[in-house]
């Protein structure tokens, strides 16, 4: 029974947060230095930085095993990083073809293998969830960018930045999380002669990497937060708009 007794007021939580862009744009430097991070590799991409990780998974169980492991088992963690979800989809089809008992995701055709893989897809984020509700944790996925067409039945085609993920996977994924940002180095248009009275525009950039955290037809991005639409590629930066400065 329902009743005013009941009621009570919503406490925030960490993020759950998609970082994605170029290969060795930051991502990883990015997810090290949020508080007191344990990494879940499904690649090698840590390179010299220095950090706790499990060892590398080379199966789904894996993943989800050491997802169980830091909710079961009492420790000083505040961050979870899943570097990356791109690596981690291969993985899924593999159980989801072991629970099938199909060779491949292909195999059932029509595009059933991919509609069964958000069964884990889907398990995969509800463990990562409850590591944020039950843990307190921040939760960073990483994954690389890719350029996709869309096909707009009002405006003509354009080309968009998003993750690199089978697009049943990528909806999923931006269904879970509370921010998706799209890193980049920041770039400025210029518009210069081109000869016979004609104009072109030319990107020129900055050097500045920076995470961009509201969407546009350009790349797939949002936040729960009110964050500004782009802000430097820094935990730091990036904190200073979290509930409780992101601690």
């Amino acid at each position: 029974m329902i009743d005013l007794k009941s009621i009570c007021k919503n406490s925030p939580k960490p993020p759950r947060t998609i970082i994605y862009g170029a290969a060795g744009i930051g991502k990883t430097t990015f997810a090290a230095t949020a508080p007191n991070p344990i990494f879940i590799l499904t690649e090698d991409g840590l390179g010299d930085i220095e950090v706790p990780a499990f060892p590398l998974a080379t199966s789904y169980e894996d993943v989800m095993e050491a997802l169980s492991t830091l909710g079961k088992e009492e420790h000083n963690f505040k961050t979870v990083v899943i570097d990356s979800l791109d690596w981690l989809e291969p993985l899924v089809w593999n159980a989801t073809c072991k629970r099938l008992g199909t060779p491949t995701i292909e195999t059932p055709g029509y595009g059933k293998g991919y509609v069964e893989a958000s069964v884990e897809w889907r398990e995969f984020f509800k463990f990562a969830t409850a590591l944020r509700d039950y843990k307190n944790m921040n939760v960073i996925m990483i994954a690389h960018g890719s350029i996709t067409r869309v096909e707009d039945p009002i405006h003509p085609a354009y080309d968009t930045h998003g993750l690199k993920l089978h697009k049943r996977a990528s909806a999923i994924a931006e269904e879970y999380s509370d921010i998706v940002g799209y890193a980049a180095l920041k770039t400025l248009l210029t518009t210069e002669s081109a000869g016979f009275g004609e104009k072109r525009n030319r990107a020129i950039s900055t050097g500045e990497h920076v995470l961009y955290l509201s969407g546009t037809p350009g790349y797939s991005a949002k936040n729960r937060y009110h964050m500004p639409d782009m802000v430097p590629l820094s935990w730091d930066e990036f904190a200073k708009y979290l509930p409780n400065g992101g601690k």
